[in-house]
Order: C-alpha cells, then structure tokens, then sequence
C-alpha cells in the first residue's frame, strides 16, 4: 500500500529523509545540498575530485543539525556506485530522495569531438544516473517512498554552446526520467528532470561561448535558483515525469 501521510509536506517536512546528491561538492550539486538540509533532510554529499570542497560541504550541513556524510565514488562506475549505495544504507538508512548532478561539460565542435570524448560524456552525464537509479530503488520501493530528481540542461531541448556528446546525454535524461516515472507512480516514487540553462558555475566560466545575450532575461542563473526547484519536487508527491525548465527564457516548453 502507498503511504500517503507525507503527500503535503512543508519547508521543513523532510526532517527524517535522507538525500543523496551526486556530484555535490560545488556549483548546483552543492546548493541542493543545502537547501535540502536546510529543508531538514540528512545529506549524503557525493564527488569525485573535489574532496576539500566536499568536506567544507559537510561542516556547513551538520551546522544545520542534520546529519551529512561525504562519500567518494565515480558514479559512471557501477562498482563505485554499489559501494556509494552501501555507505549510505550503512551510515543514514539508505536514500529517500536522489539527485543525479553529476556531470561534466567539455566544449567540442562536431568538428572535433572524439569517439573517447562521446563516450566519456555518456557514461558521467547519463549512465551514472542509470546505475545510481538502479542502486537506490529497492530501498525506494521497500518504503513505498521515494523521489529521483535528474539534472539535465537546456541543452537537450536547444542544443546548446557545449557539443553534441553534451546535448544527448542530457536529453536521455528525460527519457530516464520518462520511462522510470510511468513505472514507479503507483509505489510513491516520483521521477523528474530539472533542466537549467545558463547558470553561473565554474563549469560554465570554462566555456568561452557563454554570453548573457543568448538569455531572454539578460542574465546567468544562480545555483541557488535551481535548488529552488529541487526542494520543491522532493516535497511533492503528485509532480512526476515533468522536466522543470529553470533557464531565464531560453527554451519555453
């Protein structure tokens, strides 16, 4: 039976849930960290590279008084993510609510994209979201509970400034997202893409085709905009295979 107590949560109604963010050390990945444990979620911070970003992370969240853990792992290697999976089991009592953040933007014309550039992009931008989702579900459906929030960009929908390795692997996201939500909406399991444009992050400063001018409201995003929106879906039961467009006007679905 679906539990529906937790169908009208408010600000502070996660207190009890437990999220795991990937790639959360910086930029977006790290402001729904904190907005989800400001919303009173326990956080499992995730990264790759980024360790003393991740740390800082952490003492940020447990000043909150929500308990965080920072876990290392490639997330587009499946027997990383096993063990991802199993330290948050171990230390929080397993995922309630995911966001697959992870990812990487490198600038490639079709002129100049390799076939190690398409598939390096594939498997941090989409697989990792595969295996992660795969990972943390049976406890999901265990709980009746559960919300999977992917991390696509504007470029699926308009191509974008990075190169065609980036645009679809972001637009498979919302096919994820589509098939995973059809299947999971009567367990209590909400699936949705959120889809930012320009937003101001040390991965876009590195792409020298970024300008303003491509954004109808005339500037970049925040992180902080975007985590608005990731709060909202892991609060609502009812929102499920949507992808949320947070891009300043620069694709209007």
């Amino acid at each position: 039976m679906v539990r529906k107590e937790d169908d009208n949560m408010t600000t502070k109604d996660l207190a009890g849930k437990v999220a795991l963010v990937t790639g959360a050390s910086r930029g977006i990945g790290r402001a729904i960290a904190l907005a989800l444990s400001q919303m009173g979620a326990d956080i499992a911070v995730n990264y790759r590279t980024q360790e003393r970003e991740a740390q800082d992370l952490r003492s940020h969240i447990r000043e909150l008084g929500v308990r965080c853990i920072v876990v290392q792992a490639d997330v587009a290697a499946a027997a990383d993510v096993s063990r991802l999976a199993e330290a948050v089991r171990k230390e929080l009592g397993g995922a309630d609510i995911v966001v697959n953040n992870a990812g990487i933007a490198k600038a490639r014309s079709f002129e100049e994209i390799t076939g190690n550039d398409w598939d390096e992009t594939i498997a941090v931008n989409l697989t990792s979201a595969f295996l992660v989702i795969q990972a943390v579900l049976p406890s999901m459906r265990a709980r009746h509970w559960g919300r999977i929030i992917n991390i696509a960009s504007v470029a699926a929908q308009v191509g974008g400034i990075v190169g065609p390795h980036y645009a679809a692997a972001k637009a498979g996201l919302a096919g994820l997202t589509h098939y995973y939500a059809t299947y999971l909406a009567r367990e209590g399991i909400t699936v949705n893409t959120i889809a930012p444009g320009l937003v101001r992050t040390a991965m876009a400063a590195g792409l020298p085709q970024l300008n303003e001018s491509l954004i109808p409201v005339g500037r970049l995003g925040t992180p902080e905009e975007v985590a608005l929106a990731a709060g909202m879906l892991a609060c609502n039961g009812y929102i499920t295979g949507q992808t949320i467009n947070v891009n300043g006007g620069r694709y209007m679905g």
